[in-house]
């Protein structure tokens, strides 16, 4: 059930920081398979996941591994299985295709160079995706003869190819997450979902946690603190997370008519730590194709909020060791390039000219007048800079307190939701102890993974 109070006379088992898709995820998993009894949400915004899970704010991609050749085998493997559970989670709760598309998709390799490696990669990974086919140049075309039109005959090319391919609106999917656990608990659990809330404090006092908001305070046994990059900013007024900082990189988007009849992804760029361009048809409108992310450091923890500039610098201490760090990293001539591109990318008339060039390395025959930027779009992906090593830390970090965990997630964390869902639940069982239980086993064979029990 719901409660109106925000001043219980016994304190919440757990309070979630955030209702973006790894909250509601944490909420949706807290709420059917334990018997943690007393719940609190709190979101800052008026509806779940108006953030990076907002359809405005990622790529609306369900990231298993298999065709992102910025991943590695063991990091395929991990993803693969978390994507899973999401992939198990939408057929069983969204029949009617509300929340996802279903898409064929590829990566495409152009020139001798990329195919060796790519048919390198095909031998490697075939085991762990056998549903991953290599394409020649007659197939590429049968499925997307929009990739050849106009490209070079004698040119090389081959993909990646699979039938697994899965556009999401997170925003849906946390949505569909808060309902299920708000109805699926209603006779015997108390589970508080409090919107425009903004939590401004978290304190420890005898044993409790007195999480503050403008409108009241929240006291309970255990934290989980899932608000993106305002995680670390939360860790560290704690006492934790105090040598990481974050560089903050925001991705943009560009549309254009239909073009593609499913995802189309592009080689990694060697020694980058983001993802190469890819083009895909819009969750809700196959009409459109958007291409993207562009990847450009801004000093904001919130995309399109110059009130998380402050915020951001607090984040980093603006420490010796900090300007260090962003230093060492933005100092490699590839990373600082490649940067200062995508920031051109954002200027109106000369970024649609530039831009236009990657796109082309998708559809050749893409003409100027058909791009257009996305106004509005795009969101930001806190990456971790660990300010002892100086060095970026990719992935996802999660620091762990005492009865207290910080979950801060880039990119494929929507992907991994219902997995850091998981490890976060028992987690939080260990961190009440008692007769807490988590029947880690009912989740798991709910989401389809009963022979990874």
């Amino acid at each position: 059930m719901t409660s109106d109070s925000s001043h219980p006379s016994a304190p919440y088992d757990v309070v979630i920081v955030g209702a973006g898709i790894c909250g509601t995820a944490l909420l949706y998993s807290l709420s059917r398979y334990t018997n943690v009894q007393k719940i609190a949400l709190l979101e800052k915004y008026e509806a779940p996941a108006l953030v990076n899970s907002h359809v405005t704010g990622n790529s609306q991609t369900l990231h298993f591994g298999d065709i992102e050749t910025n991943y590695t085998l063991d990091k395929a493997k991990k993803v693969s299985r978390a994507a899973n559970l999401v992939k198990h989670y939408l057929l069983q709760a969204d029949p009617q295709h509300q929340i996802y598309t279903k898409y064929h998709k590829l990566v495409l390799a152009v020139g001798s160079e990329q195919v060796s490696h790519l048919q390198e990669r095909y031998q490697t990974f075939k085991s762990l995706f056998p549903q991953l086919r290599l394409l020649d140049r007659a197939e590429i075309d049968r499925l997307e003869p929009s990739l050849l039109a106009g490209r070079d005959s004698d040119e090389a090319v081959t993909a990646l190819f699979t039938e697994e391919g899965y556009t999401v609106d997170y925003q849906q999917l946390a949505d569909s997450f808060l309902e299920k656990s708000l109805q699926d608990s209603a006779a015997e659990k108390e589970i508080d979902a409090k919107f425009g809330v903004n939590v401004r404090q978290i304190r420890r006092v005898d044993g409790l946690y007195q999480v503050q908001t403008e409108q009241a305070t929240f006291v309970a046994k255990t934290v989980a603190v899932m608000a993106g990059a305002h995680s670390l900013l939360l860790a560290k007024s704690l006492g934790y997370g105090q040598d990481y900082a974050l560089l903050s990189v925001a991705g943009s988007f560009y549309f254009a008519p239909a073009k593609l009849n499913g995802k189309v992804y592009t080689m990694q760029m060697k020694k980058l730590p983001f993802a190469a361009i890819h083009g895909d048809p819009e969750v809700h409108d196959a009409s459109q194709t958007r291409f993207g992310p562009t990847a450009k450091v801004l000093p904001m923890l919130e995309r399109h909020r110059y009130s998380s500039i402050l915020p951001y610098f607090k984040t980093a201490g603006l420490s010796l060791a900090a300007f260090q760090s962003f230093f060492n990293i933005l100092s490699d001539w590839d990373i600082l390039k490649y940067i200062l591109r995508n920031f051109i990318y954002d200027i109106p008339v000369v970024g649609k000219r530039l831009f236009i060039q990657e796109a082309r390395k998708i559809v050749p025959s893409l003409k100027l007048s058909e791009l257009s930027y996305a106004r509005g779009y795009g969101g930001i992906r806190p990456q971790i800079v660990n300010l002892k090593t100086r060095q970026l830390e990719l992935g996802e970090a999660k620091i762990v307190g005492d009865d207290i965990l910080f979950g801060i997630t880039p990119s494929p964390g929507a992907s991994t939701c219902l997995k850091n869902a998981e490890e976060d639940t028992a987690r939080i069982i260990s961190f009440l102890g008692g007769d807490y239980r988590f029947d880690r086993d009912r989740f798991l064979a709910d989401l389809g993974c009963e022979s990874l029990v």
